[in-house]
């Protein structure tokens, strides 16, 4: 999980790890990002989209983030 401030926002990017059946394939992880302020719950997206590593899966979620405050902020 990264989190950053972002014009008076927290926002966080997640990776959730996939779950794999098949050995012979790379783990994969969920993107998602979440969105608070004062420590109450602003925003919480779904699942983003798939991706194979953590960071990138992580950075997409600080993506929608900052996108959803520039949007509704």
């Amino acid at each position: 999980m990264q989190s950053q401030k972002y014009r008076g926002y927290d926002v966080w990017g997640h990776a959730i790890v996939e779950e794999n059946n098949d050995d012979h394939r790379s783990e994969r992880y969920a993107a998602s990002g979440t969105i608070t302020r004062g420590g109450k719950l602003i925003q919480v997206s779904g699942v983003l989209g798939d991706f194979e590593s953590e960071e990138d899966a992580q950075l997409w979620g600080l993506e929608w983030a900052r996108a959803w405050v520039d949007a509704n902020a």
